[in-house]
């Protein structure tokens, strides 16, 4: 008997990350782009504007996409994988999870993960609608911040969580202890 296959309901890559810093509004007449930085104390440790002694907030960077089908149900199952996955590297070799670490995280949403190529160009059909997603997204955050907020180290920690704005095109930089991407789907 053949397994049928679903189509996945949203799709995250996964990225470890050392010092970041997103632009969630872009520069307009009379005011500034808007800024969030996610990983600064490893960045400003590296440029010696920080003491040795002040904790080095390493984390994770998520992107996320939602495809059509994706329901509010789905998200706690997102969160709980997302944040328990072991890709961060202690000391010791050992591999644990964002909550044990503890590390910050920024969250970005990302439609182009839900690309398809056609010939010579990508396709989003797949994709949510644009007010779903970002009813989906909203959620998806809350509930993240919400259990880094209730996790006991993370909150000894002083662990942040910082995220993009849904619909817009984003600047990001990034600087990561090695290219150590993975992509999960739901």
């Amino acid at each position: 008997m053949a397994a049928s296959s679903a189509p996945p309901r949203a799709r995250a890559l996964l990225q470890q990350c050392v010092a970041s810093r997103l632009q969630v509004k872009p520069p307009e007449p009379g005011s500034e782009a808007e800024w969030v930085e996610a990983f600064q104390w490893y960045y400003k440790m590296r440029r010696k504007l920080v003491t040795p002694q002040q904790k080095i907030q390493r984390g994770l960077v998520i992107y996320i996409c939602f495809f059509k089908g994706a329901s509010e149900e789905l998200i706690p199952k997102m969160v709980n994988t997302l944040l328990n996955v072991k890709l961060s590297e202690t000391e010791s070799g050992k591999y644990v999870s964002l909550l044990d670490l503890p590390g910050n995280l920024l969250i970005i949403p990302q439609a182009t993960l839900g690309g398809r190529l056609k010939g010579r160009n990508m396709q989003y059909h797949s994709n949510i609608e644009k007010e779903k997603g970002m009813e989906l997204y909203s959620h998806f955050v809350t509930l993240c911040e919400k259990e880094l907020a209730a996790n006991t180290k993370c909150a000894e920690a002083g662990v942040v969580v910082k995220y993009g704005t849904y619909g817009n095109r984003q600047v990001l930089k990034l600087d990561t202890n090695g290219p150590f991407t993975h992509m999960i789907e739901f």
